[in-house]
């Protein structure tokens, strides 16, 4: 048994442009020398506009405590979360009573009773659906998530839903944070989002994306080069330049083994759907792999359109892909993050899947 992506809902709150943003807040954020460094890093980002449930330029949460940050996350991450499943239910055309399994991602919050809880309630789940909540993976969370779903489908024979919300405008460190430039480039980057999979059983009917395979790496000697500490002034990013180096040891290695599996080569994938961490790490995935600038160019419309908007971001880039006049019948999906950690998943469409 196939278990197939049948349906994507994604859920934004209201959006800024990113020069708007430095004119209006972080032109003031930053003073002195580190003024003009993060000027430039505000301007390479590749950002144009972001989503955020808490816009600096009308409410400053730098200062707020993690327990206030917190208590806003469950306020907002209910409803944003709760308008991205009520798409990808709809999207695939199953009710949220058939569900067998909900699984949540996110990092940027947490709470008990938590979303997988409160959502299963209020969207009219069985009260004898299974739950599970991945925390603190980040940027890469949705392929490990997704492979569990797609695990649970085969092994059950039920469909089973994944959510990926996170708010990382709640994190808004204080000027004086240590390591600021790092800071920058986290505050230059990153935006709000939910994005929602419904994964199926092929038998059912449904069309979509079968998961065929799916892999990951991860190098423990660069554990310090992605973090995501909680503090008592909510969770500070901490994002060294040496990140795309990392990637350019393990990218192509892990993707050529996946494809292996399946006796195919990147010469046959058609569609990439890689997680847009910054301009950087698509240059360098792009150049590791040998791809033309059309393969991410989905990719990078989404860090345009919506800057890295950690775990539900690759799911974004899904849905983009889907959105071609011919979808692409063979993808690669790549996401990265702490650890660190480099997921590979390989999905096959109807044509090819059947």
């Amino acid at each position: 048994m196939d278990a197939v992506i049948s349906g994507i809902g994604v859920a934004l709150p209201p959006a800024t442009a990113q020069d708007d943003i430095w004119d209006g807040y972080f032109a003031h954020h930053y003073t002195g020398a580190r003024h003009g460094l993060a000027r430039r890093i505000f301007a390479n980002a590749g950002v144009r506009t972001r989503q955020a449930v808490v816009s600096p330029l009308l409410e400053d949460v730098a200062n707020w405590s993690t327990e206030r940050r917190m208590r806003r996350y469950q306020a907002e991450a209910i409803p944003l979360g709760k308008a991205a499943v009520d798409r990808a239910l709809a999207d695939a055309g199953v009710a949220a009573g058939d569900l067998g399994l909900f699984a949540v991602c996110s990092c940027t919050g947490y709470a008990t009773p938590g979303l997988d809880i409160l959502l299963a309630r209020d969207l009219g789940m069985s009260p004898n659906v299974q739950r599970l909540f991945v925390g603190h993976m980040g940027c890469y969370a949705a392929l490990p998530g997704l492979g569990t779903v797609s695990d649970f489908v085969v092994a059950r024979g039920r469909p089973a839903l994944l959510l990926c919300a996170e708010l990382t405008s709640l994190h808004l460190q204080p000027p004086g944070a240590r390591a600021d430039i790092q800071q920058m480039v986290s505050h230059a980057l990153f935006s709000d989002a939910a994005a929602a999979v419904v994964v199926t059983p092929r038998d059912q009917g449904h069309p979509g994306y079968a998961v065929r395979e799916l892999a990951a790496i991860t190098d423990t000697s660069t554990a310090d080069h992605m973090t995501w500490e909680v503090t008592d002034l909510g969770f500070r990013m901490g994002l060294s330049p040496k990140v795309p180096a990392v990637l350019a040891a393990h990218v192509r290695g892990l993707v050529e083994q996946v494809l292996s599996k399946r006796g195919r080569s990147i010469a046959d994938v058609d569609g990439w759907a890689v997680h847009p961490g910054g301009p950087k790490i698509l240059d360098v995935v792009q150049e590791r792999l040998g791809l033309p600038a059309a393969a991410l160019a989905e990719s990078r419309a989404v860090l345009a359109a919506h800057g890295n908007c950690s775990s539900p971001t690759v799911l974004l880039v899904l849905n983009e892909l889907r959105r071609r006049p011919v979808p692409p019948q063979r993808i690669v999906m790549l996401a990265f993050g702490p650890g660190l950690t480099l997921y590979v998943t390989l999905l096959e469409g109807s044509t090819l899947a059947a």
